[in-house]
């Protein structure tokens, strides 16, 4: 079995060629990544010998289909976006390449070469928010799309363009739409690795609002298992939501990341709110249960403590990220807010 993972050298991408490498060592990995910012060769070193790797842009069409050419896969699982909602409110433009031209490139590749399952990684960001008063309420796969940011708007293109192809071409599609995913290997701009490094490095922790956004996170393991599952064993054409029932709000994972590690909570920092900042994300993993039985392993206080002891135990791949353009970036989201 060969299968393509784009963006595999990103956060969930890159645990997933971890988990494939382990769950399937006789299949036939091969990446393909950008390396953007938020993409790192060191997040592969240790499966570096048991894959295959090509550094390509997923809209580069010319360079996909020679790959695509020279390994004629069986699989393609699609993590390739640009994934960062403060990104996009700053440039729009790259998440619609990306995110919606690129899907396309990847779809016409594996019509051209037989690919037999095309699997495009989605967000529960597609479906808008919830309010906070309303805790009975949850995304389904029903649930209308009503996106919010630049970023959840160019992944809902990109799942209604996997689905036009599937209906007009016959490609066999899955998409999977996931919570907030959490773990090692994660950019550290996101929230639970931003505010490990700056716990650690005892500078402010810029908190939105009063930080009562509500996320369902998600161990990456966990995402990792479900997609594997979906590939071999979900039905064409359909949509499986992936949750991890671990409802919480930011402001009680930064205090719990602070108790983890032992540092006051004068640090938090409040901000000025993210412009359209959804309220509150909650996904019901139903269907996914019923039709390939799986659920979400790690609850949140146990997956937190082995995320803050991965950071402890692996500075050395965080603290190289946090230079440079991430530097300049961060002074830019944060500094004067």
């Amino acid at each position: 079995m060969k299968i393509v993972v784009t963006g595999g050298a990103g956060f969930i991408g890159g645990n997933f060629v971890h988990y494939m490498v382990k769950k399937h060592p006789d299949y036939e990995i091969i990446v393909i990544d950008k390396l953007t910012y938020a993409g790192n060769m060191e997040t592969l070193e240790p499966v570096i010998d048991k894959i295959k790797f090509y550094k390509a842009d997923i809209a580069d069409r010319k360079e996909i289909f020679k790959i695509f050419e020279e390994n004629k896969p069986d699989i393609v699982v699609n993590f390739a976006a640009e994934s960062h909602v403060d990104r996009s409110i700053e440039n729009p433009e790259v998440f619609l390449k990306t995110n919606i031209l690129g899907t396309q490139v990847l779809m016409d590749a594996s019509r051209e070469y037989g690919v037999k399952r095309y699997h495009q990684v989605s967000t529960d960001e597609v479906y808008g928010d919830l309010p906070l008063d309303r805790p009975d309420m949850f995304f389904t796969e029903d649930t209308p799309i009503h996106t919010s940011s630049p970023y959840s708007a160019s992944k809902a293109s990109a799942d209604l363009l996997v689905q036009a192809y599937h209906r007009t071409f016959g490609l066999p599609v899955t998409i999977s739409r996931c919570s907030n995913n959490y773990g090692p290997y994660h950019f550290p701009e996101k929230l639970i690795p931003l505010m490990i490094a700056n716990a650690l490095a005892d500078k402010p922790l810029p908190v939105y609002g009063e930080g009562l956004n509500v996320r369902d996170w998600l161990y990456v393991e966990d995402h990792c298992s479900a997609i594997d599952l979906i590939i071999h064993n979900g039905k064409v054409g359909e949509v499986y939501n992936i949750g991890g029932h671990n409802e919480k709000a930011n402001i009680y994972i930064v205090k719990k990341i602070l108790e983890l590690l032992g540092k006051p909570e004068s640090l938090i920092t409040y901000v000025t709110d993210r412009k359209g900042h959804d309220l509150r994300y909650a996904i019901d993993p139903t269907k996914i249960h019923n039709e390939l039985g799986w659920l979400p392993e790690t609850k949140f206080d146990d997956g937190i403590v082995k995320t803050v002891n991965w950071y402890l135990e692996n500075k050395d791949w965080w603290e190289k990220i946090i230079s440079g353009e991430y530097t300049e970036y961060y002074e830019k989201m944060y500094g004067n807010r």
